[in-house]
């Protein structure tokens, strides 16, 4: 139970920063710092109870790679979607007035898919290499490496595909009109998939220590 609270806690906060900031009035180009930092600080705060994942596609690869029992795995994905949702429902609230102001993202198929693979695989290995690998035990950098991967992602291919590299993320963001609902299955067989190569390298080259 303690692992699913602070799961559900850093998607709720992961999600409500990137509502708040990418929805006008927000940050505007600098909106990818405030996401990284916030998933560095809170992979920070939760990793040593959790695993800090706050992603479906994380949790998938660590459940391979055998750093998640794979029974944790779908309640994991629960909490992280509700998490997501709560905090859509927050920045709906406070942003009332600019929610569907704009219309919502309908990314080109072949690069969203493309630009999400990619992402969502880098995070996930990352994830994987700098909090689950043995060589990297105790290492003081893991929360950075992770917050900083989504925000080279998010400045790098944002505006191809909204720059979501998480399933939880990508409910957010269609909840929140950012991006329509009908492009939700890109993000989850983009995100899913990365995750699951991700794994497959990283056991390839770490092996199951």
């Amino acid at each position: 139970m303690k692992k699913l609270i602070v799961e559900a806690l850093g998607t709720f906060f992961l999600v409500l920063t990137i509502g708040m900031t990418v929805i006008d009035p927000g940050a505007g180009a600098l909106a990818p710092l405030a996401i990284g930092s916030i998933l560095a600080v809170m992979v920070f705060a939760g990793g040593p109870i959790s695993g800090g994942h706050y992603n479906p596609a994380v949790s998938l690869a660590a459940a391979i790679r055998g750093a998640l029992p794979m029974r944790n795995l779908i309640p994991y994905w629960i909490v992280q979607v509700v998490g997501g949702l709560a905090a859509s429902g927050v920045v709906i609230y406070l942003k009332k007035d600019a929610i569907g102001a704009t219309p919502a993202m309908v990314p080109e198929v072949g690069p969203a898919l493309v630009a999400e693979f990619l992402f969502a695989f880098a995070l996930c290995f990352v994830v994987l290499s700098t909090a689950t690998a043995k060589r990297s035990e105790g290492n003081s950098y893991f929360g950075w490496a992770i917050g900083f991967t989504v925000l080279v992602g998010a400045f790098a291919v944002g505006g191809i595909s909204g720059g979501a590299f998480n399933p939880a993320v990508a409910v957010g963001l269609c909840t929140m009109k950012v991006v329509a609902f009908g492009s939700l299955w890109v993000y989850l067989v983009a995100n899913l998939l990365g995750g699951v190569v991700a794994a497959g390298v990283f056991l390839t080259v770490n092996g199951r220590e």
